[in-house]
């Protein structure tokens, strides 16, 4: 699968050696330019590309920035992937440590369709509360009772599929956790946000979460 990645922080480095290893061909961006990723690129086989080439060709899209990034994004940057492309989003929102106040969210919007509304086009919401280590120390095979399960939130029924499987292929469970006004349930401060369980651990951690944003995290 052709899979491009922009961002190649934790979570964007470590997705980008497993998917590699696992055999995709994989286009990693970041905010400062493809010669910036020689090292990443060497490393894992993935080709290093500007922000407006990673989805050329792409049937999923990672989006793994900062959120008050997601505006400066170039227009048109996903112009050009594949028929059917999913976005994975695995970005939140920090308004204190990082993003500054942005009130829509403030006013109950899901970080996730904030993410939407900027980018034009559908997101699955997977891998925000995941720990990046956890990427390459934690994956586990089918039935292994040590296997970690990953809420996923999206409106899209086929692309989240799409993603599912992906996750699955990466050594992890995943819970459907409903659509991207749902996904409140996995933002930060949330009882699954960072959780280690299975997949009954995580439902019942989605049920529980509280529909107030924590004042911890607002701005």
């Amino acid at each position: 699968m052709k899979i491009g990645i922009i961002g190649a922080g934790n979570i964007g480095g470590n997705l980008t050696r497993r998917l590699t290893a696992l055999g995709h061909e994989v286009s990693v961006a970041n905010s400062r330019g493809p010669q910036t990723l020689s090292a990443l690129a060497e490393e894992t086989g993935a080709t290093p590309v500007t922000v407006a080439e990673a989805a050329k060709g792409a049937q999923v899209v990672v989006v793994t920035i900062p959120l008050k990034r997601i505006p400066d994004l170039p227009k048109g940057f996903l112009d050009g992937a594949a028929d059917g492309f999913a976005v994975i989003d695995t970005g939140n929102y920090y308004p204190k440590e990082r993003d500054g106040r942005i009130d829509a969210i403030e006013d109950g919007l899901t970080e996730s369709r904030w993410t939407e509304q900027h980018i034009g086009h559908p997101v699955i919401k997977v891998f925000n509360g995941t720990y990046a280590q956890d990427l390459l120390d934690r994956p586990r095979p089918q039935g292994d009772p040590e296997r970690i399960a990953v809420p996923v939130a999206g409106d899209d029924t086929a692309a989240k599929q799409l993603v599912r499987e992906l996750v699955d292929e990466l050594g992890f469970d995943t819970v459907d956790a409903g659509g991207i006004d749902d996904s409140w349930r996995q933002q930060p401060a949330t009882p699954v946000y960072g959780l280690r369980g299975n997949v009954a651990e995580v439902t019942e951690a989605l049920a529980a979460a509280p529909k107030e944003r924590p004042a911890a995290h607002s701005f």
